[in-house]
Protein backbone atom coordinates (compact mmCIF):
# COMPACT_ATOMS: atom_id res chain seq x y z
CA UNK A 1 0.00 0.00 0.00
CA UNK A 2 1.10 3.50 -0.66
CA UNK A 3 1.67 6.14 1.80
CA UNK A 4 0.60 9.80 1.36
CA UNK A 5 0.76 12.94 3.18
CA UNK A 6 -2.64 13.92 4.13
CA UNK A 7 -3.86 17.94 5.09
CA UNK A 8 -7.14 18.42 6.64
CA UNK A 9 -9.00 20.60 9.16
CA UNK A 10 -11.54 18.80 12.48
CA UNK A 11 -15.09 20.26 12.96
CA UNK A 12 -13.38 22.62 15.02
CA UNK A 13 -11.31 24.08 12.42
CA UNK A 14 -8.03 22.83 13.18
CA UNK A 15 -5.43 22.49 10.51
CA UNK A 16 -3.59 18.60 10.89
CA UNK A 17 -1.14 16.86 8.70
CA UNK A 18 -0.19 13.26 8.63
CA UNK A 19 1.06 10.38 6.93
CA UNK A 20 -1.63 7.67 6.17
CA UNK A 21 -1.70 4.76 3.82
CA UNK A 22 -4.43 3.54 1.43
CA UNK A 23 -4.45 1.99 -2.20
CA UNK A 24 -5.11 5.10 -4.05
CA UNK A 25 -5.45 8.72 -3.55
CA UNK A 26 -9.56 8.49 -4.33
CA UNK A 27 -9.77 5.72 -1.37
CA UNK A 28 -7.80 7.95 0.92
CA UNK A 29 -9.83 10.87 0.61
CA UNK A 30 -13.32 9.26 0.60
CA UNK A 31 -12.40 7.33 4.03
CA UNK A 32 -11.52 10.74 5.87
CA UNK A 33 -13.98 13.08 4.30
CA UNK A 34 -17.01 9.91 5.65
CA UNK A 35 -15.09 10.65 9.10
CA UNK A 36 -16.39 14.56 8.65
CA UNK A 37 -13.15 15.84 7.75
CA UNK A 38 -12.29 18.85 5.03
CA UNK A 39 -9.79 17.61 2.98
CA UNK A 40 -7.04 20.38 1.83
CA UNK A 41 -4.56 18.41 0.30
CA UNK A 42 -2.78 14.97 -0.68
CA UNK A 43 0.32 14.11 -1.58
CA UNK A 44 2.03 10.97 -2.07
CA UNK A 45 4.96 10.53 0.21
CA UNK A 46 8.59 10.87 -1.02
CA UNK A 47 11.00 9.13 0.26
CA UNK A 48 13.59 11.54 2.27
CA UNK A 49 16.90 10.17 1.46
CA UNK A 50 17.40 8.73 -1.52
CA UNK A 51 19.58 5.56 -1.96
CA UNK A 52 22.51 5.93 -4.24
CA UNK A 53 23.20 2.56 -6.77
CA UNK A 54 21.61 0.52 -3.61
CA UNK A 55 24.20 1.00 -1.67
CA UNK A 56 23.45 1.97 2.32
CA UNK A 57 25.39 4.00 3.88
CA UNK A 58 27.20 3.94 7.48
CA UNK A 59 26.54 6.66 10.12
CA UNK A 60 29.99 7.96 12.23
CA UNK A 61 29.06 6.09 15.73
CA UNK A 62 30.76 8.27 17.25
CA UNK A 63 29.60 11.30 15.65
CA UNK A 64 25.99 10.05 16.31
CA UNK A 65 26.87 9.21 19.98
CA UNK A 66 27.61 13.03 20.40
CA UNK A 67 23.90 13.89 18.47
CA UNK A 68 22.72 11.71 21.45
CA UNK A 69 23.72 13.28 23.87
CA UNK A 70 22.69 16.70 22.66
CA UNK A 71 19.28 15.74 22.23
CA UNK A 72 18.43 14.34 25.19
CA UNK A 73 20.20 17.30 26.79
CA UNK A 74 18.19 19.29 24.94
CA UNK A 75 14.86 17.70 25.48
CA UNK A 76 15.38 17.28 29.38
CA UNK A 77 15.99 21.06 29.36
CA UNK A 78 12.16 20.61 28.43
CA UNK A 79 12.58 21.57 24.41
CA UNK A 80 10.05 19.72 22.43
CA UNK A 81 11.28 16.95 20.43
CA UNK A 82 10.44 18.64 17.48
CA UNK A 83 12.27 22.07 18.10
CA UNK A 84 15.19 20.14 19.62
CA UNK A 85 15.73 18.11 15.51
CA UNK A 86 15.37 21.56 14.18
CA UNK A 87 18.57 22.76 16.36
CA UNK A 88 20.28 19.92 16.01
CA UNK A 89 20.04 19.56 12.22
CA UNK A 90 21.75 22.93 11.75
CA UNK A 91 24.98 22.00 14.27
CA UNK A 92 25.61 18.50 13.46
CA UNK A 93 28.95 17.82 13.33
CA UNK A 94 29.08 15.20 10.74
CA UNK A 95 27.66 16.91 7.63
CA UNK A 96 27.10 13.65 5.78
CA UNK A 97 24.46 13.00 8.90
CA UNK A 98 22.50 16.49 8.34
CA UNK A 99 20.03 14.71 5.41
CA UNK A 100 18.59 11.98 7.58
CA UNK A 101 18.25 14.57 10.95
CA UNK A 102 16.24 16.87 8.19
CA UNK A 103 13.75 13.42 6.99
CA UNK A 104 13.63 12.64 10.89
CA UNK A 105 12.49 16.29 11.52
CA UNK A 106 10.05 16.28 8.59
CA UNK A 107 8.55 12.88 9.10
CA UNK A 108 7.83 14.09 12.98
CA UNK A 109 6.42 17.48 11.52
CA UNK A 110 4.04 15.02 9.49
CA UNK A 111 3.06 13.65 12.36
CA UNK A 112 4.84 10.22 12.44
CA UNK A 113 6.56 9.01 15.43
CA UNK A 114 10.23 9.37 16.25
CA UNK A 115 10.77 5.83 16.78
CA UNK A 116 9.19 5.00 13.20
CA UNK A 117 10.77 8.35 11.32
CA UNK A 118 14.12 6.85 12.31
CA UNK A 119 13.20 3.26 10.94
CA UNK A 120 12.24 5.05 7.54
CA UNK A 121 15.45 6.43 6.74
CA UNK A 122 17.53 2.96 7.24
CA UNK A 123 20.42 3.51 8.96
CA UNK A 124 20.29 3.60 12.06
CA UNK A 125 21.01 1.17 13.95
CA UNK A 126 18.31 -1.31 15.12
CA UNK A 127 18.91 -1.34 18.76
CA UNK A 128 18.83 2.56 18.82
CA UNK A 129 15.41 2.49 16.80
CA UNK A 130 14.25 0.30 19.29
CA UNK A 131 14.67 2.08 22.17
CA UNK A 132 13.21 4.83 21.18
CA UNK A 133 10.28 2.89 20.87
CA UNK A 134 10.67 1.60 24.30
CA UNK A 135 10.98 5.20 25.45
CA UNK A 136 7.84 6.41 23.66
CA UNK A 137 5.89 3.81 25.12
CA UNK A 138 7.01 3.69 28.60
CA UNK A 139 7.19 8.13 28.25
CA UNK A 140 11.05 7.72 29.70
CA UNK A 141 12.50 8.61 26.41
CA UNK A 142 15.56 10.31 28.09
CA UNK A 143 15.97 7.49 30.31
CA UNK A 144 16.06 4.96 27.41
CA UNK A 145 18.35 7.12 25.74
CA UNK A 146 20.83 7.81 28.68
CA UNK A 147 21.15 3.71 28.69
CA UNK A 148 21.67 4.09 24.65
CA UNK A 149 24.62 6.45 24.84
CA UNK A 150 26.10 4.79 27.85
CA UNK A 151 25.60 1.50 25.69
CA UNK A 152 27.53 2.99 22.78
CA UNK A 153 30.13 4.55 24.92
CA UNK A 154 31.35 1.08 26.05
CA UNK A 155 31.06 -0.59 22.89
CA UNK A 156 33.18 1.81 21.17
CA UNK A 157 35.85 1.88 23.92
CA UNK A 158 36.25 -1.50 23.35
CA UNK A 159 36.41 -1.29 19.59
CA UNK A 160 39.20 0.99 19.85
CA UNK A 161 41.25 -0.91 22.64
CA UNK A 162 41.09 -3.90 20.03
CA UNK A 163 41.87 -1.85 16.89
CA UNK A 164 44.63 -0.02 19.23
CA UNK A 165 45.51 -3.48 20.25
CA UNK A 166 46.05 -4.93 16.39
CA UNK A 167 47.49 -1.28 15.50
CA UNK A 168 51.40 -2.47 15.65
CA UNK A 169 51.53 -6.16 14.30
CA UNK A 170 49.95 -4.63 11.42
CA UNK A 171 52.07 -1.61 11.24
CA UNK A 172 55.44 -4.39 11.12
CA UNK A 173 53.29 -6.78 8.70
CA UNK A 174 53.29 -3.91 5.88
CA UNK A 175 56.55 -2.98 6.62
CA UNK A 176 57.73 -6.47 6.46
CA UNK A 177 56.02 -6.53 2.99
CA UNK A 178 58.00 -3.73 1.69
CA UNK A 179 61.01 -4.93 2.73
CA UNK A 180 60.64 -8.08 1.17
CA UNK A 181 59.59 -6.98 -1.96
CA UNK A 182 62.48 -3.85 -1.86
CA UNK A 183 64.93 -6.95 -1.14
CA UNK A 184 63.45 -9.41 -4.37
CA UNK A 185 62.47 -6.80 -6.74
CA UNK A 186 65.69 -3.80 -6.51
CA UNK A 187 68.64 -5.74 -4.93
CA UNK A 188 68.62 -9.23 -6.26
CA UNK A 189 68.37 -8.24 -9.47
CA UNK A 190 71.48 -5.46 -8.98
CA UNK A 191 73.36 -8.82 -7.62
CA UNK A 192 71.82 -10.80 -10.86
CA UNK A 193 73.38 -7.87 -13.36
CA UNK A 194 76.87 -7.90 -11.67
CA UNK A 195 77.26 -11.94 -11.58
CA UNK A 196 76.19 -11.84 -14.95
CA UNK A 197 79.68 -9.59 -15.75
CA UNK A 198 81.56 -11.97 -14.35
CA UNK A 199 80.54 -15.12 -15.46
CA UNK A 200 81.49 -17.21 -12.36
CA UNK A 201 79.67 -20.25 -11.65
CA UNK A 202 76.48 -19.59 -9.12
CA UNK A 203 75.26 -21.50 -6.29
CA UNK A 204 71.96 -23.39 -6.64
CA UNK A 205 70.89 -21.05 -3.95
CA UNK A 206 71.61 -17.90 -5.50
CA UNK A 207 70.34 -18.98 -8.97
CA UNK A 208 66.95 -19.76 -7.62
CA UNK A 209 66.96 -16.65 -5.79
CA UNK A 210 68.17 -14.19 -8.92
CA UNK A 211 65.23 -16.54 -10.52
CA UNK A 212 62.90 -15.40 -8.48
CA UNK A 213 63.77 -11.77 -8.60
CA UNK A 214 64.23 -10.96 -12.19
CA UNK A 215 60.81 -12.71 -12.69
CA UNK A 216 59.43 -10.33 -9.75
CA UNK A 217 60.72 -6.93 -11.57
CA UNK A 218 59.62 -7.68 -14.55
CA UNK A 219 56.32 -9.14 -13.83
CA UNK A 220 55.79 -6.79 -10.73
CA UNK A 221 53.38 -4.33 -12.20
CA UNK A 222 51.62 -7.28 -12.72
CA UNK A 223 51.21 -9.23 -9.76
CA UNK A 224 50.23 -5.82 -8.20
CA UNK A 225 47.54 -5.62 -10.67
CA UNK A 226 46.33 -9.43 -10.15
CA UNK A 227 46.68 -8.79 -6.37
CA UNK A 228 44.32 -5.69 -6.65
CA UNK A 229 41.75 -7.95 -8.48
CA UNK A 230 41.52 -10.57 -6.48
CA UNK A 231 41.49 -8.01 -3.21
CA UNK A 232 38.22 -6.47 -5.14
CA UNK A 233 36.72 -9.90 -6.46
CA UNK A 234 37.34 -10.91 -2.16
CA UNK A 235 35.39 -7.90 -1.17
CA UNK A 236 31.88 -8.43 -3.46
CA UNK A 237 31.73 -11.74 -2.83
CA UNK A 238 32.41 -11.33 1.24
CA UNK A 239 29.55 -9.05 0.79
CA UNK A 240 26.76 -12.00 -0.21
CA UNK A 241 25.40 -13.40 2.72
CA UNK A 242 26.20 -17.30 2.05
CA UNK A 243 29.38 -16.09 2.00
CA UNK A 244 29.49 -13.89 5.44
CA UNK A 245 28.35 -17.23 7.15
CA UNK A 246 31.56 -19.50 5.22
CA UNK A 247 34.00 -16.96 6.97
CA UNK A 248 32.45 -16.75 10.23
CA UNK A 249 32.98 -20.87 9.92
CA UNK A 250 36.71 -20.21 9.08
CA UNK A 251 37.19 -17.33 11.60
CA UNK A 252 35.73 -20.29 14.20
CA UNK A 253 37.92 -22.73 13.09
CA UNK A 254 41.58 -20.60 13.47
CA UNK A 255 43.10 -21.72 16.52
CA UNK A 256 43.55 -18.71 19.12
CA UNK A 257 41.75 -15.92 16.93
CA UNK A 258 38.89 -18.01 16.21
CA UNK A 259 37.92 -18.38 20.42
CA UNK A 260 39.01 -14.55 20.75
CA UNK A 261 36.51 -13.64 17.98
CA UNK A 262 33.68 -15.90 19.49
CA UNK A 263 33.82 -14.44 22.81
CA UNK A 264 34.13 -10.81 21.25
CA UNK A 265 30.45 -11.69 20.07
CA UNK A 266 29.26 -13.09 22.76
CA UNK A 267 30.17 -10.47 24.34
CA UNK A 268 27.90 -7.70 22.35
CA UNK A 269 25.11 -9.83 22.47
CA UNK A 270 24.85 -9.54 26.01
CA UNK A 271 25.61 -5.91 25.85
CA UNK A 272 23.05 -5.11 23.60
CA UNK A 273 20.25 -7.83 25.51
CA UNK A 274 21.07 -6.14 28.58
CA UNK A 275 20.79 -2.43 27.25
CA UNK A 276 17.53 -3.45 25.72
CA UNK A 277 16.01 -5.39 28.71
CA UNK A 278 16.76 -2.82 31.09
CA UNK A 279 15.31 -0.23 28.72
CA UNK A 280 11.82 -1.95 28.72
CA UNK A 281 11.87 -3.90 25.65
CA UNK A 282 10.62 -7.86 26.00
CA UNK A 283 13.17 -10.70 26.18
CA UNK A 284 11.51 -12.17 22.50
CA UNK A 285 11.80 -8.93 21.03
CA UNK A 286 14.85 -8.00 22.42
CA UNK A 287 16.29 -11.46 21.09
CA UNK A 288 15.08 -9.96 17.66
CA UNK A 289 16.81 -6.69 17.95
CA UNK A 290 19.95 -8.24 18.99
CA UNK A 291 20.27 -10.43 16.16
CA UNK A 292 19.83 -8.04 13.33
CA UNK A 293 22.03 -5.86 15.38
CA UNK A 294 25.44 -8.56 15.16
CA UNK A 295 27.12 -8.16 12.54
CA UNK A 296 27.70 -12.14 12.11
CA UNK A 297 25.01 -14.05 10.04
CA UNK A 298 26.07 -17.24 12.34
CA UNK A 299 25.50 -16.13 15.55
CA UNK A 300 22.62 -13.75 14.28
CA UNK A 301 20.76 -17.31 13.02
CA UNK A 302 21.61 -18.98 16.60
CA UNK A 303 20.11 -16.20 18.31
CA UNK A 304 16.88 -15.78 15.85
CA UNK A 305 16.65 -19.80 16.30
CA UNK A 306 17.13 -19.22 20.02
CA UNK A 307 14.50 -16.42 19.92
CA UNK A 308 12.05 -18.89 18.57
CA UNK A 309 12.35 -21.35 21.25
CA UNK A 310 12.13 -18.60 24.06
CA UNK A 311 8.54 -17.45 22.21
CA UNK A 312 7.44 -20.81 22.61
CA UNK A 313 8.20 -20.89 26.51
CA UNK A 314 11.79 -22.37 26.76
CA UNK A 315 13.89 -20.47 29.45
CA UNK A 316 16.87 -18.28 27.32
CA UNK A 317 19.95 -19.98 28.98
CA UNK A 318 18.32 -23.55 27.39
CA UNK A 319 17.41 -21.98 23.88
CA UNK A 320 21.05 -20.48 23.24
CA UNK A 321 22.94 -23.77 24.77
CA UNK A 322 21.57 -25.93 21.42
CA UNK A 323 23.11 -23.41 19.53
CA UNK A 324 26.48 -24.59 21.06
CA UNK A 325 28.43 -21.60 19.92
CA UNK A 326 27.67 -19.89 23.10
CA UNK A 327 30.69 -20.85 25.38
CA UNK A 328 29.55 -22.93 28.38
CA UNK A 329 29.74 -20.35 30.83
CA UNK A 330 28.30 -17.32 29.18
CA UNK A 331 25.28 -20.12 29.47
CA UNK A 332 25.76 -21.07 33.45
CA UNK A 333 25.92 -17.01 34.14
CA UNK A 334 22.49 -16.05 32.52
CA UNK A 335 21.10 -19.44 33.98
CA UNK A 336 21.95 -17.62 37.23
CA UNK A 337 20.25 -14.97 36.28
CA UNK A 338 17.39 -16.17 35.11
CA UNK A 339 17.03 -18.16 38.30
CA UNK A 340 17.60 -14.87 40.68
CA UNK A 341 15.32 -12.71 38.20
CA UNK A 342 18.33 -10.38 37.82
CA UNK A 343 18.70 -11.05 33.56
CA UNK A 344 19.43 -7.81 32.49
CA UNK A 345 22.03 -7.11 35.54
CA UNK A 346 23.62 -10.90 34.65
CA UNK A 347 24.07 -10.45 30.83
CA UNK A 348 25.86 -7.17 31.59
CA UNK A 349 28.08 -8.90 33.77
CA UNK A 350 28.70 -11.35 30.53
CA UNK A 351 29.78 -8.75 28.52
CA UNK A 352 32.07 -7.40 31.00
CA UNK A 353 33.93 -10.66 31.74
CA UNK A 354 34.63 -11.68 27.99
CA UNK A 355 35.44 -8.38 27.43
CA UNK A 356 37.90 -8.30 29.57
CA UNK A 357 39.06 -12.22 28.52
CA UNK A 358 38.96 -11.08 25.31
CA UNK A 359 41.61 -8.05 25.91
CA UNK A 360 43.39 -10.39 28.05
CA UNK A 361 43.85 -13.24 25.37
CA UNK A 362 44.55 -10.73 22.61
CA UNK A 363 47.32 -9.13 24.69
CA UNK A 364 48.63 -12.40 25.43
CA UNK A 365 48.49 -13.40 21.23
CA UNK A 366 50.23 -10.19 20.22
CA UNK A 367 53.10 -10.90 22.51
CA UNK A 368 53.93 -13.86 20.56
CA UNK A 369 52.98 -12.29 17.28
CA UNK A 370 55.36 -9.42 17.52
CA UNK A 371 58.75 -11.12 18.12
CA UNK A 372 57.36 -14.21 15.68
CA UNK A 373 56.90 -11.32 12.63
CA UNK A 374 60.64 -10.15 13.58
CA UNK A 375 62.25 -13.73 13.58
CA UNK A 376 60.31 -14.15 9.91
CA UNK A 377 61.66 -10.74 8.79
CA UNK A 378 64.82 -11.25 10.08
CA UNK A 379 65.47 -14.95 8.43
CA UNK A 380 64.59 -14.12 5.31
CA UNK A 381 67.17 -11.14 5.72
CA UNK A 382 69.33 -13.31 5.93
CA UNK A 383 68.68 -15.80 3.66
CA UNK A 384 68.69 -13.22 0.56
CA UNK A 385 72.05 -11.76 2.32
CA UNK A 386 73.65 -15.61 2.16
CA UNK A 387 72.56 -16.54 -1.22
CA UNK A 388 73.94 -12.94 -2.53
CA UNK A 389 77.48 -12.78 -1.15
CA UNK A 390 77.72 -16.45 -1.50
CA UNK A 391 79.36 -16.28 -4.86
CA UNK A 392 81.40 -13.41 -3.56
CA UNK A 393 82.69 -15.59 -0.91
CA UNK A 394 83.16 -18.78 -3.62
CA UNK A 395 85.13 -16.32 -6.07
CA UNK A 396 87.71 -15.08 -2.91
CA UNK A 397 88.26 -19.01 -2.08
CA UNK A 398 88.96 -19.39 -5.87
CA UNK A 399 91.13 -16.67 -6.04
CA UNK A 400 93.63 -17.87 -3.07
Amino acid sequence: MAQWVLKYADGRGQIHQQVATAESEKELRERFSQQGFLIYSIKARQLAVPKLLGKRKKLNLEKFLIFNQQFVTLVRAGLPILKSLDLLAERLTDPKMAPYILAVRDEVRNGTLLSEAFRQQEVFPKIYVTSVMAGEKSGSLTEVLDRYIGYQKLSLAVRKKVMVSLLYPAVLVVLVVILMVFLVTYVVPTFATLYSTMQAQLPALTQYLIAIGTTARSYILVFAGVLIGAIFLFRLWARKESAREKLDRVKMALPIVGDIWLKYQVAQLGRILSTLLTGGIPLVQAMETAAASLGTPLLEQAVAAAGKSVREGQPLSASLKTSQLVPPLAIDMIEVGESTGALPAMLNSVAEFFEEDVNTRMQATLSLIEPAIMIFMGSFVAFVLIALYLPIFSLADTIR
